[in-house]
């Protein structure tokens, strides 16, 4: 059996298969579905890191394939509540500007250099908690709409795009720091 076919990578191959029926979900109203498709996934990428961690089954494919299933799931969230009018499109297109822009930079340095780990940051990270606290904010806010929850998503999708510009930054400023220091 192949090494990368492991326990882990089954749980994050899951996660992705996942990540259409949570946008068909949002598509077609069914908020409590999506919110529990999205529960089971952000579930699976726990499993997969404690597995990959624990049994000693981190693979190369895995490093790859984990955060294409995380920003599958996060970016099709936010294109499924854009095309529901949930969240407006310019927000959308911040979250999905910003990740557009980082796996440019990602294949341009790849093509230019020998580096290959691109680690995330601590910003990144910071970055992808209050991404997924606005999803689930914005669906919940479908579920039981209030006003209360409505002014919760509204500052939530500032926050939201403040760490994501922010962290776009500093992935820009990282990375040309660690190519001038090559």
């Amino acid at each position: 059996m192949p090494r990368w076919f492991n326990l882990a990578n089954l749980f994050t191959l899951f996660r992705l298969i996942l990540v259409p029926y949570v946008i068909g979900a949002i598509l077609d109203g069914r908020h409590t579905r999506a919110l529990e498709l999205f529960f089971v996934a952000a579930v699976t990428d726990v499993i997969d890191g404690a597995l990959a961690r624990t049994f000693r089954q981190a693979t190369q494919l895995g490093a790859y394939l984990d955060p294409i299933a995380d920003k599958c799931l996060l970016s099709g969230i936010f294109l499924a509540l854009g095309a529901t009018g949930s969240v407006p499109w310019w927000f959308v297109a911040v979250v999905l500007g910003r990740d557009i822009y980082i796996l440019l930079a990602v294949v341009a340095v790849m093509a230019l250099t020998r580096m290959r780990k691109f680690p995330p940051s601590l910003w990144g990270k910071i970055s992808t908690f209050v991404q997924i606290s606005a999803a689930v904010t914005y669906m919940v806010e479908n579920i039981w709409p209030a006003a209360a929850l409505h002014a919760i998503s509204s500052a939530m999708l500032w926050v939201c795009a403040g760490f994501t510009i922010w962290s776009g930054i500093h992935y820009t400023l990282r990375g040309a720091q660690t190519l001038r220091a090559r």
